[in-house]
Parts: structure tokens; sequence; C-alpha cells
């Protein structure tokens, strides 16, 4: 059975620890963008920040920013489930890409993988929460990240009709003495 966001929510225990990869399954009342050719987007979630998750008619997961970025993020809702899991910190990924260059990404990765202090924390809960869901290692997160973000023709515009641009931001770990400390 395919992994889906009722599923998901029915494991209460799973979804707060969820939480703690900052997504909560509470999406927003009110719509504050569209997407085009969607007549009623299905968010099902929500970040700290103001982003929206969206579950496509494709099955893709959406993400769209409070600051107007948006893009697919993972090609279903398991993959999405995988990545939060495997890389909560995916959005400072897609932040410090270069531009959207992979091996950039790769290294972001690595350097915020290093800077974590709750590492132990964090890995009882990717443990707890793969096994309640039946979920496998992710793989290549970073990869599948980049491919869904790459691959993007979602249009998703504010409500006054201005669109969003990509996830991929022009930063690289070298603008972040720390995360630059951290790769050396």
């Amino acid at each position: 059975m395919p992994l889906t966001p009722e599923l998901v929510t029915a494991k209460g225990e799973v979804a707060a620890r969820l939480g703690e990869f900052d997504l909560s399954f509470a999406p927003d009342d009110e719509p504050w963008f569209t997407i085009d050719g969607i007549e009623s987007p299905r968010q099902i979630g929500s970040d700290g920040s103001g982003g929206a998750f969206v579950l496509l008619p494709s099955q893709n997961v959406l993400y769209v920013s409070s600051e107007g970025r948006a893009g697919i993020i993972a090609g279903s809702f398991e993959a999405f489930i995988q990545l939060v899991i495997a890389r909560p910190y995916w959005l400072d990924i897609l932040k410090f890409s270069a531009g959207g260059d992979l091996a950039e990404m790769r290294r972001a990765a690595d350097a915020l993988e290093a800077t974590r202090d709750d590492e132990d924390d964090i890995n009882e809960a990717r443990d707890e929460i793969r096994g309640a869901l039946g979920l496998s290692d992710a793989g290549d997160p970073v990869g599948a990240l980049y491919e869904a973000v790459a691959a993007s023709d979602a249009i998703v515009r504010a409500t006054d009709g201005s669109p969003f641009t990509t996830l991929f931001n022009r930063f690289s770990i070298d603008n972040n003495r720390m995360l630059r400390n951290a790769a050396a």
C-alpha cells in the first residue's frame, strides 16, 4: 500500500515525530497562492517558516515558500517523507545550491549534517519513523531533490498573479563561514 498523508496522520506518534523535522500536517486555512492548471490545490502540510506542502494530482509534492519561491521537491509522498527524514535541512541545501549545482548541494548537505548538535536525537527519530512506516533508507535524497527541483514545471503564483521563482538559490556554503569551516 502506498504511503499517504492520511496514513501518516492516522499514526499520531509518527506525525508528532515528523514535527521534530519541521513538518506539520495542518494546512493553512486561507489559500495564499495559486498553481496554474490546478483548480483546488491539496495542501497537505506546512513548515515553521510559513511554507506550504502541496500534493499535486500527479502525486508529486510541491513546496511553496512564503518568500516567493516554489518547486516540486519529491516525485511522491513517500519520497517526500524520505527526504524530510534523511535531510531535514533540505531547504538549506537548496539555499546553498549555487544556482542548482548538484555537487554544491552535496557539499551543503555534508556541511549541514556536520553542524548538527542533536545527531543522536535525529537518528533516533529517523529510525523510529522509518520503522513505524516500513520505509527503507532513502538512498540518495540529495540527488532525488536535485532531480525533482530541476524538472519542476509547476507555475505557482502569488495572489497578485506574479510568478514564484525556483527553489534553487545562488549561494554556496562558501558564502557561510560556519558551513565553509564544517566542510573543510
